[in-house]
């Protein structure tokens, strides 16, 4: 097309370069304005028409300087009317179709390059590129509030022009900016990875949050009932290596309600949680007992429970409680965690309907779900409402229900059980 080979302006340059971007396999395409001015005159558009365009119309406001523009650039792309007064592209360079395939040559030909100032300007740019090869297009990659990102796609005429590009030795600076060059497949494979560490992340601190927020919930839930929940604890010491769980049921029968025994055979201390005020029973069974509390006739001494070492106590028979009822959830609910010596719940089936022991640790929300996308999780608003709903406390489930009647329990668990623990209920 060109009329000559004088050397252009950098003005002039600039303009070639933006007529052609205008016209081109990238921008053309998608531009609707210039695609209906293409249907109106055999694919010629009028430089008034293309002096509308707000960059052209920044770097000049002349027909004259178009035209000199356009007759010595080497691109061919775009051709002039005999009057000078209009430009189009030529129909021997038509518009490729845009398929896979055209993608794909497309990928092969782009190079991302990254560490560019964020106030840098596509002339700028532009300018650094000169003399570095084909370039056929330069894509400033921008945010969602068109903020410049410091990163571009750069499309060169050929696959081969683009490897020319990455092997070059003066494109890892910028303005004393290091710069980040990779091919387009190097940059997907490098977001691809990114992408699936930033879901590992974003899934483990949500799992993390979630677990945090239960913690503090089942915390505060513990708190406020420990608060509630005030001298049930009674705490018996002695000799009692031929003493049973049962043997304490018969003791208190009549005069207060155990709802968990903590002690294992052979032990020489353990501790009675009632259902209503431990000194109250312990009163009553003294005294029908003579003044003097022995069981089996063996001395033992009594203490009730307070402060901070009636919380700690009444934390330990939680966890064996949520120990037996995992135990018996492992196996169906059925053998002997269903009362049999192990701290589990005592009674026939039927005697404890109704009670929901305490199962906050096994609490799993809807956002648990590994297949979940990145930045989806939240542990649920209500988080303390669902707590209640599905993890009704052990003080409840011990504290609130009528005491079942007693029956005989099989005691020699076996040497395992460091502190075997059981209660008269479900």
């Amino acid at each position: 097309m060109a009329e000559n080979q004088e050397e252009m302006s950098p003005v002039e340059m600039k303009v070639a370069r933006q007529l052609e971007y205008y016209f081109g396999d990238h921008n053309l395409p998608r531009d609707r304005f210039l695609k209906e001015q293409l249907q109106l005159d055999d694919g010629w558009v009028t430089l008034e028409t293309m002096l509308k365009f707000n960059r052209l119309k920044s770097l000049t406001t002349e027909n004259s300087v178009i035209i000199s523009a356009l007759q010595k650039s080497k691109t061919g792309l775009l051709e002039i009317s005999e009057d000078k007064t209009k430009v189009r592209r030529s129909p021997d360079k038509p518009l490729p179709e845009v398929n896979d395939e055209y993608k794909d040559a497309v990928k092969h030909r782009s190079v991302y390059i990254k560490g560019f100032p964020l106030e840098t300007t596509l002339d700028e740019i532009q300018e650094w590129l000169n003399d570095k090869g084909d370039v056929e297009n330069v894509q400033m990659r921008r945010t969602l509030q068109r903020k410049f990102k410091g990163s571009v796609f750069v499309c060169f005429g050929s696959e081969e022009s683009a490897k020319q590009f990455l092997e070059r030795s003066d494109i890892k600076s910028f303005k004393d900016n290091d710069m980040l060059v990779l091919s387009r497949e190097a940059y997907h494979e490098m977001k691809a990875k990114e992408k699936k560490q930033f879901k590992v992340e974003t899934k483990a601190k949500a799992r993390q949050e979630r677990e945090q927020q239960q913690k503090n919930a089942e915390e505060t839930e513990m708190g406020r009932l420990l608060e509630e929940q005030t001298g049930c604890l009674l705490k018996f010491s002695g000799e009692l290596e031929d003493v049973s769980r049962e043997d304490f049921h018969k003791l208190f029968s009549g005069h207060g309600n155990i709802k968990w025994v903590d002690f294992a055979r052979g032990a020489k201390e353990g501790t009675l949680l009632f259902d209503g005020n431990a000194k109250e029973a312990f009163e009553k069974a003294k005294e029908a007992n003579g003044g003097e509390l022995k069981i089996k006739d063996n001395v033992v001494t009594w203490e009730l429970l307070e402060g901070d070492e009636e919380k700690e106590v009444m934390k330990k028979i939680i966890g064996a409680q949520q120990e037996s009822f995992n135990r018996s959830k492992g196996r169906g609910g059925r053998g002997r965690s269903g009362g049999r010596g192990r701290g589990g719940w005592r009674g026939r089936a039927g005697k404890g309907q109704g009670r929901t022991p305490f199962q906050g640790k096994k609490t799993k929300f809807n956002s648990d779900d590994e297949e979940e996308e990145d930045g989806m999780f939240n542990a649920s608003k209500n988080l303390i409402s669902i707590f209640y709903k599905y993890n009704i406390s052990l003080f409840s489930a011990l504290l609130s229900a009528p005491a079942p009647q007693k029956r005989e329990l099989e005691d020699g668990d076996g040497p395992a059980a460091k502190v075997a623990k059981t209660e008269n209920g479900s």
